[in-house]
């Protein structure tokens, strides 16, 4: 017989996974394909450009953070999704994913001329994974004895993805 608990963390483990899949889904589309429905829509470029916080972020001879701010954001719940999946792993291991990913995304853009690469998106990006490891182990560390962990983030997961595909689906009806 099945232990209610073990069938308990299965199940919060099986929505994790659902909900990661979608996020990652909706990370590349944003990033690779700037949330748009059309591929006649996408700005055609290849460039790189390998200096961290260089001229990709330099707008009127001001640094311009919301771009960093942007990528940093949008890998944070990558950071959390591999804390939650991956307990047993060492920090460094946990990192690597979001690194890989992250150049993989740069790779990718460079590749197939669908915007930039660049250096500064990679750090904002691995930053923003790290941040999301860091959260994670705080509130697990601080709530361990009072509340389940995963539980509440996959909650919190499910009511933003709802959101999201609440808002996707308002944008793809104005463009109708």
């Amino acid at each position: 017989m099945v232990n209610i608990k073990e069938k308990s963390n299965k199940n919060q483990r099986m929505l994790t996974m659902i909900l990661f899949g979608i996020y990652l889904v909706v990370l590349i589309w944003i990033i690779l394909f700037k949330m748009e429905f059309s591929f006649t829509y996408l700005y055609s470029t290849r460039e790189i450009n390998l200096i961290p916080f260089g001229d990709s972020v330099i707008i009127n001879n001001r640094v311009y953070l919301s771009e960093i701010y942007m990528n940093i954001i949008a890998f944070i719940p990558f950071g959390v999704y591999i804390a939650m999946l991956k307990p047993n792993w060492n920090f460094i291991k946990k990192v690597a994913p979001i690194a890989l990913t992250s150049l993989l995304i740069e790779i990718l853009q460079f590749t197939f001329a669908i915007g930039a690469a660049d250096i500064t998106d990679f750090i904002g990006n691995t930053l923003g994974g790290v941040i999301g490891l860091v959260i994670y182990l705080i509130v697990y560390k601080l709530f361990k004895a009072n509340i389940k962990v995963n539980k509440v983030f996959n909650i919190i997961a499910l009511i933003g993805t709802i959101a999201f595909m609440v808002f996707v689906g308002l944008i793809f009806l104005a463009n109708i």
